[in-house]
């Protein structure tokens, strides 16, 4: 325990206030009470963490659930021909709301889409939609917030929460393929088609060495169950938003297929301006009706932004 917490004392060294502040934590905690020496260290970590970034979150506002309905195609003013993914967005609800203050130390909202029968779901299920007021769901989802981002209980997440022309994280699982082998799984070439090779066309030949190693490193491409992972693209590009019904067009494919679940949230890497480009912690009532499309990008690939003395 005492070698633990002096190599936590000796990564804090290069500032001293840091040093400072882990000292104090150090003195706070009760080593006792952990099992081992990693653990306390884990404690100690994540008490400076929630001190270090609870004063400098950027404002952060929730996501939402959707059903991923299928792709279509749309052509732009130039001529252009956009793969586009459409999800909606049904009943999509503030359940629950948890507070920096509570039991859990951080501020989110749990999220709820859908609706089924009281049949459908168990009891326990039953009871925390009826002891927050609200429908029965088809699933539930937490999304972190900041606190100036909280929504109260009951608040309906509609298409206009998102704006045309934003990037967003898309979430989802992907399509189960079972087990398959190593030339669709991995995109292994094969081994030769003819020449002597029998019943090995497909096979993914060697997996190892010799006597040394003599083993099998952890994680070898070879053959096993493929898909049903959680995945998310980033930075997906929202081409339309159709407020009336509900509906995003997403540019590109997202995990998962025809009926499932997907979450969608503002981008990582390319955040939108809250309160600018999209309302901020959420649109009212009383937001626009209509189909949105988003402006054009980059370069006409025919040549037509050039200007004519230039295509002559």
């Amino acid at each position: 325990m005492a070698l633990a917490l002096a190599r936590v004392a000796r990564a804090l060294a290069r500032d001293v206030a840091p040093v400072a502040r882990a000292r104090s934590i150090v003195d706070g905690i009760c080593l006792a009470s952990y099992a081992t020496s990693a653990r306390a260290v884990d404690a100690i970590h994540r008490v400076v963490d929630a001190k270090t970034s609870s004063s400098s979150t950027a404002p952060r506002r929730t996501g939402a659930i959707g059903i991923k309905c299928g792709m279509t195609a749309d052509w732009d003013a130039r001529g252009c021909r956009h793969a586009l993914t459409v999800v909606w967005l049904d009943g999509v609800e503030v359940v629950r709301r948890t507070g920096r203050d509570g039991a859990n130390g951080y501020d989110a909202v749990q999220i709820g889409y859908g609706a089924r029968k009281a049949k459908g779901v168990t009891k326990a299920e039953l009871g925390h939609f009826v002891r927050h007021g609200s429908g029965i769901k088809r699933g539930l989802k937490e999304f972190r917030v900041s606190r100036c981002g909280t929504l109260t209980p009951g608040t309906v997440i509609t298409a206009a929460h998102f704006a045309a022309g934003q990037y967003v994280d898309v979430g989802g699982t992907t399509k189960g393929k079972g087990f398959q082998g190593p030339m669709k799984r991995w995109g292994f070439a094969g081994q030769p088609a003819t020449h002597g090779n029998t019943k090995k066309h497909r096979a993914h030949g060697s997996i190892g060495q010799c006597q040394d190693p003599g083993r099998v490193f952890k994680g070898k491409k070879m053959a096993g169950r493929m898909g049903g992972r959680r995945r998310t693209v980033q930075s997906a590009y929202v081409w339309k938003v159709d407020t009336e019904r509900n509906l995003l067009y997403i540019k590109g494919q997202i995990p998962g297929g025809a009926g499932t679940a997907v979450t969608i949230r503002d981008a990582l890497r390319k955040p939108p301006k809250l309160g600018e480009q999209v309302p901020f912690p959420t649109a009212g009532d009383d937001y626009e009706r209509g189909v949105f499309v988003a402006p054009l990008l980059g370069k006409d690939p025919f040549g037509n932004d050039e200007p004519a003395r230039q295509r002559a």
